[in-house]
């Protein structure tokens, strides 16, 4: 197959995957997050590879891209970014822990803890969400792969089914602009606008 065939058949699986995307539970995604900056609340964001990305980008769309004069900011944190932190847990327990060691100084009841992963069994992801759930938190999943186990942990998980790290990236990376995007909006007064972030 050629790059023209591969690009075609690529956009195509993009185009159906997208057809997936439940309005209903981005709906009920957004209204997790208004409610924790409504409470003062932090979001917790973690994922591995280019899910950390994705995590750090939600994060800095959340904290800084919704941002409207006379109104609570989103207090929202990648946990993907501090390399001493990931490093030293990493060797002196486990990457399996890399993400719930750091919870455990932080998380409070009230708190959102959202887990990236595309196949959705990313261990030290689930190993957060687990532990930010029993500790009073809200949990959501940004999930590919139909699934996984993370679909069945997560309060709420919003899920394509493309066994494809690509495609689930890029799924994620839609969902987290459509929140961002709207929550922008919304803060500002003006939902049914198109403003960019």
């Amino acid at each position: 197959m050629g790059i023209e065939a591969y690009c075609e058949e690529y956009v195509g699986r993009l185009r159906d995957m997208l057809g997936e995307i439940s309005p209903e539970q981005v709906a009920r995604a957004a209204e997790m997050l208004q409610e924790a900056r409504r409470r003062g609340n932090r979001i917790y964001i973690f994922g591995n590879g280019g899910s950390a990305v994705t995590a750090s980008h939600f994060a800095v769309d959340l904290a800084k891209g919704t941002a409207a004069p006379d109104t609570p900011r989103f207090r929202a944190i990648s946990l993907s970014e501090n390399i001493a932190v990931l490093t030293a847990v990493g060797n002196d327990y486990s990457y399996e822990e890399i993400f719930e060691e750091q919870l455990r100084g932080l998380v409070e009841p009230g708190d959102v803890a959202i887990g990236i992963s595309a196949s959705g069994n990313s261990p030290n992801v689930l190993r957060a969400v687990q532990y930010a759930g029993k500790h009073g938190a809200s949990t959501l999943g940004l999930v590919g792969f139909g699934g996984g186990k993370l679909a069945g942990l997560a309060d709420l998980a919003l899920v394509v089914s493309p066994k494809n790290y690509g495609l689930s990236e890029e799924a994620h990376l839609i969902l987290i602009h459509i929140l961002t995007q709207y929550l922008k909006n919304d803060l500002a007064g003006h939902p049914d606008e198109r403003v960019p972030v």
